[in-house]
């Protein structure tokens, strides 16, 4: 039996209401976590800080959750109704359409009607669904930042930007800090041939934290010129020290990478920060500073509105990814687009022992992990929808054949039921091939410090072949093959024993039992697939990574609970090395 028109408006109305008051109950769990940032940092407390880290990613799914328990409870059977969803958007539209973080509202939105109602593609009825966020980066957001001026000189323009973090906790010596910063400025803008003298810092009135690290963001106004900032700090037992100065945009888009964890930012209008953020860092997405900030949902639908605004201004069809198929995943991209699109095989290749649930809990442990600047983030998506004809077809033949659980093809129309999305990078092995030699011995260099700061986060790859990492377009040497990922606390890192004969020494198999867990990292050259100068000099420059001995310290360091510095900089860009 249906219902009266009154009925249903009324209680699309209160379906509106209740996934409002929703919304801001989420909001105020993410803020009170993200608020408690500033006394970790002051108080040293890192073990408190990463745990704040993993509740809050889980804040919207459990905001979601219990708004649709509430649901089920006032509509009963009506949940699942369309029209009546119809009707709780537009009334939920007028609700939020004030609100300071309303783009943030309406996803959440999305995220309730689109679960209940088991939606498939986009539904422009049920969910708001808006072109991708534009951003004018020369627009001037002046609430969101204060100016500190330079009349008296850049020091004490730097003095009064770092009194206005307003921090409990002492500085180690003020006066020093004061005086390195400003060198530091000083130098960048005298490197600049446009820019004058420093007339104000411009900085961003939030404080950034992330792990143990508190950055303070902005610019440098210096004539017609202005200059990104941002200011890193740290804290210790003699208290708190500027710890490197950064004073352009790859260095921040680097801090702001896609393979890092979210920073705790206290804000009441993420619009305005986007587009001051977006002005630092002009060629950084809007989605990647909305993830970055926490908004990794929110980051999601900006991410996906793009790429339908990218298929609809383009004609290139979906290929194979460059680089080595992989046994686990499936990888499609569009030429020029800067995103690849990871699919599950159906069935994976000897010697994978894996299944297809071991792999997806191993991308949760990378979502909710410490990625330490060397994990690619990846943004998980379901039932999206694409034209056929946008598929070469070759690429699509094997999707339909060989991940057929994910992929379906109904009506000229493309279902991916599961899917990751990440951020375009050059597989190492190909960029060492194609690389001049300065580029390849760097990136080469780098390889073996991503390795050392993955283990310093508690993460062994697994599988060190160079074709599972890849190279950012900063150079920067990522993981981001995840099937043989595990934690560096659940491996047995083992030397070889010695042969008791040489018929040991010239055995196909090992003469000496080895376990599941088993690793020995003085084999680990037989699995790097380098030629023997790239060997050579990967050995000088990382010799501890083939000694047991490194990896057991690590170990034990981190089972002993001992969060590790990992900086998001050069050591040349410490101010005191």
């Amino acid at each position: 039996m249906g219902i009266g028109k009154k009925t249903s408006t009324r209680l699309a109305e209160l379906a509106a209401a209740t996934v409002a008051s929703g919304f801001e109950a989420s909001c105020e769990r993410f803020d009170a976590i993200t608020a408690r940032a500033r006394t970790r940092f002051e108080q040293c407390d890192w073990l408190g800080m990463m745990a704040d880290m993993g509740e809050r990613l889980e804040h919207h799914s459990f905001g979601v959750d219990q708004v649709i328990a509430r649901l089920r409870g006032i509509l009963g059977g009506l949940v699942r109704d369309a029209r009546l969803w119809r009707d709780a958007r537009t009334a939920y539209e007028a609700q939020v359409a004030g609100w300071s973080n309303r783009e943030l509202a309406e996803t959440f939105f999305n995220s309730v009607a689109r679960r209940v109602l088991k939606t498939v593609g986009v539904n422009a009825a049920t969910e708001f669904d808006r072109e991708a966020m534009q951003v004018d980066p020369d627009r001037g957001i002046p609430p969101i930042y204060e100016a500190h001026p330079a009349d008296d000189g850049t020091e004490e323009a730097v003095r009064s930007a770092l009194k206005a973090c307003r921090f409990v906790s002492p500085f180690e010596d003020f006066d020093r800090d004061v005086r390195l910063t400003s060198k530091a400025i000083e130098a960048e803008v005298a490197a600049s041939p446009a820019a004058g003298s420093v007339e104000a810092l411009e900085m961003l009135r939030p404080v950034f934290f992330r792990q143990k690290l508190a950055y303070v963001i902005g610019r440098v106004r210096a004539g017609s010129t202005t200059l990104p900032l941002a200011i890193s700090l740290r804290n210790g037992r003699d208290g708190i020290a500027v710890d490197a100065v950064l004073t352009n945009a790859a260095e921040i888009s680097i801090v702001f990478s896609f393979t890092r964890s979210h920073f705790h930012v206290e804000v009441g209008r993420p619009r305005d920060l986007i587009t001051f953020l977006k002005s630092l860092m002009p060629l950084k997405p809007v989605a990647e500073i909305y993830i970055a900030l926490g908004f990794h949902k929110y980051g999601k639908t900006e991410l996906y509105r793009h790429l339908r605004g990218y298929l609809r201004n383009t004609s290139e069809r979906f290929v194979f990814a460059r680089g080595t198929a992989g046994m686990v995943m499936q990888v499609f991209t569009l030429p020029s687009y800067d995103y690849v699109f990871k699919v599950i095989r159906d069935r994976f290749a000897y010697p994978k022992t894996n299944t297809r649930e071991e792999v997806i809990d191993r991308y949760r442990l990378v979502f909710r992990h410490d990625r330490v600047g060397r994990l690619v983030e990846a943004q998980e998506f379901e039932y999206l929808e694409f034209r056929a004809d946008r598929f070469v077809p070759e690429v699509l033949e094997k999707l339909l054949a060989e991940a057929s659980r994910t992929v379906e093809l109904r009506d000229g129309t493309v279902l991916v039921k599961h899917v990751y999305v990440e951020r375009k990078v050059t597989p190492l092995n190909l960029y060492l091939r194609e690389a001049d030699e300065r580029h390849a011995n760097a990136a080469l260099r780098d390889y073996g410090d991503a390795v050392k700061d993955l283990a310093a986060a508690n993460i062994f790859p697994g599988d060190l072949l160079e074709k599972n990492f890849g190279v950012t377009r900063h150079g920067r040497v990522v993981f981001y093959d995840y099937d043989e990922l595990c934690l560096m606390t659940e491996c047995n890192f083992r030397r070889l024993p010695e042969a008791r004969a040489d018929e040991d020494e010239m055995a196909a198999e090992p003469w000496f039992a080895v376990g599941e867990s088993d690793i020995f990292p003085e084999e680990f050259a037989q699995f790097l697939g380098m030629s023997n100068s790239q060997q050579e000099m990967f050995k000088r420059h990382h010799p501890e990574l083939f000694d047991p001995s490194f990896w057991l310290d690590m170990q034990e360091r981190l089972q002993e609970g001992e969060i590790m510095d990992v900086f998001p900089y050069p050591r040349a860009k410490r101010l005191r090395g």
